[in-house]
């Protein structure tokens, strides 16, 4: 029988792979120069030092057991589902100086925790002098609140079994590292590893886990997609402008994915924005200028009223593009081409620009058809009448198709102040249109 191996290892920095030797290239990824030196994990304890985990019949499994712990942010709570559920982690991703360390320590703050250290705030990246002096610019109590600066894994563990906290926050893991995972700190087996350890934590106690992450260039969490499957939610804090932030849960299993929360970032902190139906909407003096179009749609349970812009130029090439950000380029082309087959309006020889005001991502159909009526605007030159709402999923033969909860954006559209909303639905306040050309008849009349 092999022997274990206790001493010397050597891991790979990008994937994690392990090896007894080094080689100068990694046979899992491939990647040249990146086994770096560092220790075996130590042998296991030897057996009947700690009770291994047993089976137990599902029907008498307690469905109350992962109680949820209100964050006392009620948009953060939003976006998890209700609150945070008690034995999970979450992770959330952004961009720096976006505002994760300031919604994390307003939920250390603000949480509805029991006992006298209900809170354990780890930091790798700031000193305790710096953390309270943001608590009181931000003007929030520090009381329940322990703090711990250090990036060292094995002083983070002792000090959790030490204080036992309903609430971990831990900024950021990419900070974290621990000898035994190798000596470079923020490489893929340190983030796996570190992870996986307070995760682990976590899952054996009623406590909450919560990490911020670094993100890419490109606006990914930074690290493997194993650390996502390591956690019960993902959440991404995006950026719509200078002062609007939007967490947006990208995973979890104990709630929906398509709940926005929305925040100001002010110099009191972040400060919830509970009614943002008209947050999207750009308020002008005068007339409507041509590309302009506007849609009620769904994120999670509420209706947001939102601006689709578009314009249209003559190809810079030969062959045309679309530059669209906030829609998918390929909901777009197909938009266009249908408007080509079915009107004769002519966008292969056209640059397409499609933009959201405010910088939300839109992904449902209902959608279509108001693209469908910016995009005529913008190709004609003609701006659309004040005061028009479109709802309706565009299909390749050109009819405008039905689309779920219309009563709630029709009313959510007539008490922002639209007068005139066309949908396929028969409903009260709504001009119903069958179809691509239905519609465009309805704009011009």
């Amino acid at each position: 029988m092999a022997k274990k191996t206790t001493g010397t290892v050597y891991v790979c920095t990008q994937c994690g792979y392990t090896q007894p030797r080094w080689l100068g290239r990694c046979p899992s990824c491939g990647e040249w120069n990146t086994l770096a030196e560092g220790s075996a994990k130590p042998a296991r304890a030897a057996p009947g030092v700690k009770t291994a985990p047993r089976p137990s019949p599902l029907s008498l499994v307690d469905p109350m057991e992962g109680t949820r712990v209100s964050t006392g942010i009620g948009e953060f709570d939003r976006v998890l589902g209700g609150g945070a559920i008690k034995k999970s982690a979450v992770l959330i991703g952004g961009e720096p100086g976006i505002g994760k360390s300031t919604l994390l320590l307003q939920t250390a703050s603000l949480s509805r925790g029991t006992g006298p250290s209900r809170a354990l705030y780890i930091s790798g990246e700031e000193s305790p002098a710096q953390i309270r002096s943001r608590l009181d610019r931000i003007g929030l109590e520090g009381e329940g609140i322990d703090i711990l600066c250090t990036t060292r894994l094995e002083d983070i563990t002792a000090a959790l079994d030490s204080v036992n906290p309903v609430l971990v926050i831990v900024d950021s893991i990419q900070t974290v590292f621990s000898p035994e995972a190798g000596p470079v700190p923020g490489t893929v087996n340190q983030l796996k590893y570190c992870a996986q350890d307070l995760v682990s934590w976590v899952k054996e106690r009623d406590s909450v886990l919560m990490m911020s992450a670094h993100v890419t260039k490109e606006g990914y969490i930074a690290g493997p997609k194993s650390l996502e499957h390591l956690v019960d939610c993902v959440i991404t804090f995006e950026r719509n402008d200078d002062e609007i932030r939007v967490l947006r849960a990208q995973k979890n299993r104990y709630g929906s994915v398509d709940e926005l929360g929305v925040f100001a970032m002010t110099a009191q902190g972040l400060r919830e924005i509970e009614d943002p139906s008209a947050l999207f909407i750009t308020r002008r003096e005068g007339a409507l200028p041509a590309g302009i179009s506007y849609a009620p749609v769904f994120e999670g349970t509420r209706v947001f009223l939102v601006e689709i812009q578009a314009l249209t130029v003559n190809a810079k090439a030969a062959l045309s593009r679309v530059y669209s950000e906030k829609i998918d380029s390929a909901r777009v082309s197909r938009v266009a081409a249908v408007l080509e087959k079915r009107l004769g309006l002519r966008f292969s020889d056209q640059d397409i620009y499609i933009n959201v005001a405010g910088g939300i991502r839109l992904t449902e159909s209902a959608i279509d058809s108001a693209l469908a009526a910016a995009l005529y605007s913008a190709r004609t030159d003609v701006p659309l009448k004040e005061g028009v709402a479109l709802v309706g999923e565009l299909s390749l033969a050109g009819e405008i198709r039905p689309v779920v909860r219309i009563r709630q954006r029709v009313k959510t559209a007539l008490g922002l102040g639209f007068t005139r909303i066309l949908a396929p639905e028969e409903e009260e306040g709504v001009t119903r249109v069958r179809s691509v050309k239905e519609l465009i008849s309805e704009l011009n009349s």
